[in-house]
């Protein structure tokens, strides 16, 4: 079997479709569909139901998947333990993270890796919730990931290492309705909200505020961080953040303020169980500064 075939069928899988995947991997789409029916053949079955131009795994399809990553990701780490003996001058490191850690502690992250190993390169994979963090380190589509979550995180399958919390924030416009550098949640009432979605740390903050009696109006629901700040600066409404948000909010020319009672994320660090390639290995040194 064909590992770069099993790299192709993961791509598909996770791109959701052969043309972004041939977009992902910089290959020709007709290149990446005879790959992939050249794996069918070799496995004798077919992986993919066609359904128009859609592709739905079938149930051999299911069961390639965790295989083929552990495949990818064993071949992935000899490179990585012969990119090692050089000094890892090259190569890549897969990280999963959810939007506001991935502006920061992720950013600092990265740039002391990069500054330590500039040949190495980092792939930032979206989530939105601890869940999608977990469920792409387990499955192996990245090494690592960092996750944040009003309670302490604990999960089966993978390690965990805890990096503190971040607290949240109260962010407005210019021209917003406080003064000092402190606003009690009470004092929220009958403000018009920006929010995320359902499952989020600072959806489930808005809806304690709520459950506390508190009335606002979430006027915007949002899964797209960075359209949050643009809307709160034209005047749409305010909202609740994870403090490293602060800093960009501040330089756009937005108020911050501390939210009382005070409301806290818990970060973690996830990797795969297991030995980590040296790059990834590598990220984890730069990542708690080691």
């Amino acid at each position: 079997m064909d590992a770069r075939r099993l790299e192709y069928f993961l791509a598909v899988v996770d791109n959701g479709g052969v043309r972004r995947a041939a977009e992902a991997l910089y290959v020709a789409q007709p290149s990446l569909s005879q790959a992939i029916r050249a794996l069918e053949r070799d496995l004798g079955t077919d992986l993919f139901h066609r359904v128009g131009r859609r592709l739905v795994l079938t149930q051999a399809g299911e069961a390639l998947v965790e295989p083929a990553r552990q495949v990818v990701r064993g071949l992935a780490a000899a490179r990585a333990g012969v990119e090692s003996v050089a000094g890892l001058d090259a190569g890549r490191v897969d990280v999963a993270a959810m939007p506001s850690q991935a502006v920061g502690p992720l950013s600092g992250m990265i740039r002391r890796f990069t500054d330590r190993h500039p040949g190495m390169s980092v792939s930032v994979r979206a989530a939105f919730t601890v869940t999608d963090v977990l469920d792409l380190v387990r499955t192996g589509v990245t090494e690592l990931g960092l996750a944040a979550g009003p309670e302490p995180i604990t999960a089966t399958g993978v390690r965990l290492t805890p990096l503190g919390t971040q607290r949240f924030v109260l962010i407005t416009g210019p021209d917003g309705p406080y003064k000092g550098t402190v606003v009690r949640r009470e004092r929220l009432a009958g403000q018009r909200l920006i929010v995320g979605q359902p499952g989020t740390g600072m959806r489930r903050l808005v809806d304690d505020i709520r459950a506390a009696g508190v009335e606002l109006t979430a006027v915007v629901e949002t899964e797209h961080r960075e359209a949050i700040l643009p809307l709160v600066l034209n005047g749409v409404g305010i909202t609740v953040l994870a403090d490293s948000w602060a800093p960009l909010a501040r330089q756009a020319g937005a108020r911050v303020y501390d939210l009382e009672p005070a409301a806290h994320l818990h970060l973690s660090l996830v990797t795969r169980q297991g030995d980590l390639t040296p790059p990834a290995t590598a990220f984890l040194a730069a990542a708690l500064d080691r």
